[in-house]
């Protein structure tokens, strides 16, 4: 499983507000994975809040650059809610690199429930160097 680190909202597995998102690589270059929509994770009462959802595609683009050995943060990202998730149904993300220029990676993803595409995101992301600790 890929992962940036145990208290990330996206991804860690520790922190138990967050998405706790599972995502593992294709053989294609791509991820896929999944989270569960959790009460805490609702806007309209039953569904969950569309900035959910805009996280866990962001969290799945960042990881599948992650995971190519890239430090890069996003710079852009634009969304498309297809279909209400309900809460307590998992929601399968994946992600894709489209294209790369230099710094610059243009990635999409999408996130499906039951079956039924609920949101779809384009990425741009930027290769940065990374920071001394």
């Amino acid at each position: 499983m890929i992962t940036h680190h145990e208290l990330c909202f996206g991804c860690g597995q520790a922190n138990l507000f967050g998405l706790q998102l599972e995502l593992d690589p294709r053989d294609d270059g791509s991820v896929v994975g999944r989270f569960f929509v959790k009460q805490d994770h609702q806007g309209p009462p039953g569904y969950a809040h569309g900035g959910i959802l805009a996280t866990a595609l962001d969290e799945a683009m960042a990881l599948l650059v992650h995971h190519q050995g890239m430090h890069a943060l996003t710079t852009g990202l634009e969304l498309r809610l297809r279909a209400p998730a309900p809460v307590g149904a998992f929601v399968e993300v994946t992600a894709l690199v489209q294209a790369r220029d230099g710094r610059r990676i243009e990635l999409s993803a999408s996130a499906v429930s039951g079956g039924v595409e609920v949101a779809t995101a384009h990425g741009v992301f930027v290769e940065v160097e990374r920071a001394e600790r």
